[in-house]
């Protein structure tokens, strides 16, 4: 017997594939083998020394097996006669399905100019469980450097009274272990999380491994940072940003493992009080060696720490990161807002390789990146976004204030006036035209429907308007499709392509569309649908497919369909008979201004309408009153 290939293979075992505990792990190898038989799958966790094994089964040109991963934590996997063994990191579902709500604490609470406590994100909790976040992320709690100190809107000179940077982390009173004493004690932390996880909730923390100029680490250990010629610590730089209130690490300094070590063990005291996510701070300026080993000590312990890495940069670092072990990462979906983009970018990281190793946890926002189309697009934009976001990814995270439509940022730029990075912030949470409620249901329908719970069973359909975006997701027997009106200005309709042997529709049979965001049901029929998305009322449909139709309802007929029935196909032989340019123009305008926004899929849709006009041009030999339209010469 002789083993061709076995997939899925990382670099030969070089890096681990991942999956989760609640999904079976599948195996495929191609092979040579004699009739009487198949290869062997073996399997065991890293730590054991015993193979479990079982025989492959033929599927095509291929053989196949599988197991259900019991826990999280390294696997060892391979095929008798490879000569490579394998690595599979399985993961928490939370790795793979998860709603992440970022707050700053500072700004939980109500008195102006006053920090918020951990108190106060206790009362906000029911509020954001209401919305259906699972993960609440904070930036950093520590204490904040006073040297250098940023002030309002990353102005140079603080006051004596503003917060500074959370990101400049330390000062007299302690470091990447202590916590800002405007926000509470280590006690109150502990008793934040506990809250938190007796509500289904995960917390999350942002790790910056840098430090303010007043960091303990500083005065004690000079030889961990970088020096310039003149025998200062050198700031870090961004050209051409400067960050005067921050000292980059020097990941290695003559005593290496001392650093690494310490490094760790900032980890391990937040993980020992109840923190399961980390949020990593610009890991692809550090070394990836270092992140290789870190994730994998840290998970030898920890096996259910999540890792988000949060990498803005190119395919090959971004692919890197999640390699050595990130669970997560960020992507450039904040700035992709065109059809194609979207398109190209998504079939990249769900359709490919990637897939194996690499989740997108697709930020709507972050303190840093107030985006250019949610700054002028208004509410319709917020709803588009965060509809996207949390169905192009079973993973995505939303920045405090997007659930108010907050996009104030200064022209020009993705910066937020005013922004809670630099300054204490009191919020209205239940302010006018905020989306609250719309959260809340793209929530429940995640929850609700298993698709919208994985990352790699996203497929792009065709639809002919390159303003609208047309996806969908299958899981068993549960398909959901959406389409998405990717102008936030301006009402635009498509049709779009159902791939129905997918679903196991026959292409001449009626199938039900139950939109999910309004509640509306449609029955379509065949490949082509077409649809009207009107961005100022819904702005994304969400539609959940289903083959079993129950007795159809019936309608008493509807008398204006009637007339607009006989009056359309009047034109429509006008059309034909005479070839008569104004009758083929007036038969435009009649369908658009009287039809169309009451039988295409949409807000107006009128059910006795569209079953009228409908039943009268299949009198006529037409499958609907669309089909007649669009069979026109002409049109």
């Amino acid at each position: 017997m002789k083993i061709k290939s076995v997939y899925p293979d990382l670099e030969g075992g070089k890096y681990p594939v991942k999956t989760e505990v609640d999904r079976k792990f599948l195996v495929y190898c191609e092979a040579d083998c004699p009739e009487s038989k198949t290869p062997i799958f073996k399997y065991r966790k890293a730590a054991d020394k015993q193979w479990k094994k079982i025989p492959m089964l033929q599927k095509d040109e291929k053989y196949i097996a599988s197991f259900s991963p019991e826990n999280s934590g390294f696997y060892k996997y391979t095929v008798e006669g490879y000569g490579k063994i394998l690595e599979l990191l399985v993961e928490e579902k939370y790795a793979r399905f998860a709603a992440w709500y970022e707050m700053f604490p500072r700004s939980q609470g109500t008195i102006p100019n006053k920090s918020g406590t951990f108190a106060d994100c206790e009362k906000r909790l029911p509020d954001i469980k209401k919305m259906g976040f699972d993960v609440i992320y904070f930036p950093p709690i520590h204490p904040i450097g006073r040297s250098h100190r940023k002030g309002p809107n990353n102005s140079l000179n603080a006051g004596p009274n503003d917060p500074g940077c959370p990101w400049a982390i330390g000062n007299e009173q302690g470091g990447h272990k202590s916590i800002e004493p405007e926000l509470g004690t280590i006690s109150d932390f502990k008793h934040f999380v506990n809250t938190a996880k007796k509500m289904g909730f995960e917390v999350a923390l942002d790790i910056a491994y840098n430090c303010s100029p007043d960091h303990p680490y500083v005065k004690e250990h000079p030889e961990w940072f970088h020096k310039r010629a003149d025998g200062t610590i050198a700031y870090s730089e961004n050209p051409p940003k400067k960050y005067e209130d921050i000292y980059p690490l020097n990941f290695y300094p003559p005593n290496k493992e001392e650093l690494w070590n310490e490094l760790k063990s900032i980890i391990i005291f937040w993980r020992k009080l109840g923190v399961t996510h980390f949020r990593i701070d610009n890991p692809h300026t550090k070394p990836t060696e270092f992140w290789k080993w870190l994730i994998a000590e840290v998970k030898k312990e920890y096996p259910e720490t999540v890792f988000l890495a949060e990498a803005f940069t190119n395919y090959d670092k971004l692919e890197e990161l999640a390699r050595v072990g990130f669970s997560q990462s960020y992507t450039y979906f904040t700035w992709r807002n065109g059809k194609n983009e979207l398109i190209e970018y998504f079939s990249k990281l769900t359709n490919s390789y990637l897939k194996d190793f690499l989740r997108g946890n697709l930020f709507t926002n972050t303190p840093d990146i107030c985006p250019p189309i949610i700054q002028t697009g208004g509410r319709p934009a917020f709803k588009l976004r965060i509809a996207l976001a949390s169905t192009l990814s079973s993973v995505y995270g939303m920045y405090s204030g997007f659930e108010l439509c907050d996009g104030n940022a200064f022209p020009g730029t993705e910066n937020y006036v005013d922004s809670e990075k630099y300054q204490y912030k009191v919020w209205d949470w239940n302010r006018p035209g905020n989306i609250k409620d719309y959260i809340v249901k793209l929530n429940e329908i995640r929850r609700q429907n298993p698709a919208l719970q994985y990352y790699d069973n996203l497929k792009i359909l065709n639809s002919n308007n390159d303003n609208i975006l047309c996806y969908g997701k299958k899981l068993d027997g549960n398909i959901i499709l959406i389409a998405a009106n990717l102008n936030p200005h301006e009402t635009q309709e498509a049709r779009m392509t159902i791939p129905l042997e997918d679903f196991g529709i026959p292409s001449d049979a009626d199938y039900a569309a139950e939109e999910l965001i309004t509640g509306k049901s449609y029955l379509w029929h065949g490949r082509e649908n077409y649809i009207r998305l009107e961005p100022h009322k819904e702005p994304v449909y969400i539609f959940k497919i289903s083959s079993n139709i129950q007795t159809k309802r019936s309608y008493a007929s509807n008398d204006m369909a009637i007339r607009h029935s006989k009056s359309f196909f009047e034109l429509r032989e006008k059309v034909i008979k005479h070839n008569d340019v104004y009758a083929r123009r007036e038969l435009a305008e009649f369908f658009n201004n009287e039809i169309l926004w009451r039988v295409y899929t949409c807000e107006t849709f009128d059910e006795s309408y569209a079953a009228t006009i409908n039943n009268e041009a299949k009198k006529i030999g037409f499958q609907s009153i669309i089909h007649a339209y669009i069979t026109t010469p002409g049109h």
